[in-house]
């Protein structure tokens, strides 16, 4: 089991910059891809970004890329989402997510935190 806990969203102003952490506990010797999803109110779950167990590669949704950075602290078994020029769509609860492919579907991934809140106001 791996256990996967966010930190990190909050209320921002649009054009703002915050940084989701996610930070992974149990089996975490697994080389497991990480990904980052989000579901705004009223809406299906969307893929945001993935990033393999090594770091490299990086994917992203078309709406987020050059905006939205997925990266790995090995040393802390952690995964961030540094998040800039923030959008009031990007509002949503955010979740953290571990499989074994560098998927854009929920399906692909085993292992899923509970989600941070982010609400961006225009």
């Amino acid at each position: 089991q791996v256990q996967l806990v966010e930190s990190g969203g909050g209320l921002v102003q649009a054009g703002d910059s915050l940084t989701l952490s996610c930070a992974a506990s149990g089996r975490t010797s697994g080389n497991f891809a990480m990904g980052w999803f989000r579901q705004a109110a009223g809406k299906e779950r969307e893929f945001v970004a993935v990033i393999s167990w090594s770091g490299t590669p990086q994917y992203y949704a078309d709406s987020v890329k050059g905006r939205f950075t997925i990266s790995r602290d090995l040393a802390k078994n952690a995964v961030l989402l540094q998040m800039s020029s923030l959008k009031p769509e990007d509002t949503a609860v955010y979740y953290c997510s571990a499989g074994w492919s560098l998927g854009a579907t929920e399906g692909e991934y085993i292992y899923w935190g509970q989600g941070t809140q982010v609400t961006v106001s225009s």
